[in-house]
């Protein structure tokens, strides 16, 4: 007997902001999602399990539309016709108080009560699922209590949408513990609600968040899908991770030290991306990018800025069997000088370096000078526009005054890409 575990899939989550990225492949970003689901569903069919497993946050919020319903029915139905049995929870953002709209059920899909826990005995199989569903977003109470004792002879799953106690960047909902979840006495517990990957424990229970079947912007960074698990004989004998996502979201880090040429960035970047994708060459990668190091480039970006973004977004081009879509690109570069001999000059290059020095190195003088110089332009630059630069943290102000010590230094000094000066 097989079975698939699946969490968040979020179908139709809003990407805000598309639109102001230019040529960002709007389309088939704002369809990830949907197409995400149904390469769940060619795996279930192609697997030939028995019972999907969804551990809540199917949708993420209300629907704009019945178009988003209709959509998740229509996958539903696809599995319901092959045989395979769905069971489902609601989590906090597909809670019982979130999605008003209704839509006929679909026998064989069982959407677990909000208001008490509930066992489903599949005696053919050899199987019991527990759950229950959130009755509304905030859950702060720890739901295993309730969950019903296992069945003897079965195979017992525990279908729970929780925070566990507590990971990065998800709220607490449904706060439990690894021992908690072990004396329920289940062989496994599939969990949703924590969007990275985490087998939790590998066994007697196996419990696992499977993570979001699609990452929905650059945080969620890396592979995305689904767990595939096989049980013989009431124990598991197989369990794997298999990946659906239709775009794979990067943080990649580029270090361009030593290059002095955008033809050398560019063939750099080429073999770099080829690498970074060569596990998923069928997908759509977006990938926000930060270059550093220590190169001449920084006096090109400087003399003629937007050069290195127009180099990188041209070697996307010739990535003929790669498809690649650079959803940001920030810079983190310093010119190849040496500090110490500039920072001794008498002129208005030592006067420069030195005052870059002192203010990069303390985080409140940083703030304090950053403050200043904003309070003396007229207008902003286009960076800078639509945000509160305040709000920059002392990384991203450091990189600031880096580009602002560069283009000031390319005006008055000609510095050579050697480090030398003319």
């Amino acid at each position: 007997m097989k079975f698939i575990h699946a969490a968040d899939l979020h179908v139709d989550s809003p990407l805000r902001g598309l639109d102001s990225y230019d040529g960002a492949p709007v389309a088939r970003l704002r369809g990830a999602s949907r197409q995400a689901l149904v390469a769940l569903v060619e795996l279930a069919l192609e697997q030939r399990v028995a019972i999907v497993l969804l551990a809540g946050d199917i949708y993420d919020g209300n629907w704009a539309d019945f178009r988003t319903g209709l959509f998740f029915r229509e996958q539903m139905l696809r599995l319901r016709r092959a045989g395979i049995l769905v069971f489902m929870v609601k989590g906090n953002h597909d809670a019982e108080s979130q999605i008003t709209k209704q839509l006929p059920e679909v026998e064989g899909v069982h959407v677990f009560s909000a208001y008490k826990s509930e066992t489903i005995d599949l005696e053919a199989l050899g199987v019991a699922v527990h759950g229950r569903s959130f009755p509304h977003r905030a859950v702060p109470e720890d739901l295993v209590p309730l969950y019903p004792d296992p069945l003897p002879g079965r195979f017992n799953i525990g279908l729970l949408h929780t925070s566990l106690t507590g990971r990065e960047g998800h709220d607490s909902y449904a706060p439990t513990s690894v021992e908690a979840l072990c004396e329920k006495g289940y062989d496994y517990f599939a969990l949703g609600h924590v969007h990275t990957r985490e087998v939790v424990r590998p066994s007697d229970p196996r419990i696992v968040f499977p993570g979001n079947l699609q990452g929905r912007h650059a945080k969620e960074t890396g592979p995305k899908g689904c767990e595939l698990v096989t049980v013989e004989g009431g124990v598991i004998t197989a369990a794997e991770f298999v990946p659906l996502e239709v775009v794979r979201w990067h943080q990649f880090r580029l270090d361009v030290s030593g290059l002095s040429s955008l033809d050398a960035l560019a063939r750099h970047f080429v073999g770099q991306a080829r690498e970074l994708v060569a596990d998923a060459r069928d997908r759509l990668h977006a990938v926000r990018l930060l270059i550093q190091g220590e190169s001449a480039l920084h006096r090109l970006e400087a003399e003629e800025p937007g050069s290195i973004a127009a180099a990188i977004q041209a070697a996307t081009q010739d990535l003929e069997d790669t498809d690649i879509w650079i959803e940001q690109i920030r810079l983190d570069l310093q010119s190849p000088m040496d500090r110490t001999a500039m920072a001794a000059r008498a002129d208005a290059v030592g006067e420069v370096v030195r005052l870059v020095d002192v203010v990069s190195t303390d985080e409140g003088q940083l703030k304090a000078w950053f403050s200043q110089q904003l309070a003396e332009m007229k207008d902003l630059p286009g960076a800078l526009a639509d945000v509160d630069p305040m709000t920059f943290d002392f990384a991203t102000m450091r990189a600031f005054l880096a580009d602002a010590e560069a283009t000031v230094l390319a005006q008055i000094s000609g510095i050579t890409t050697e480090g030398g000066v003319q």
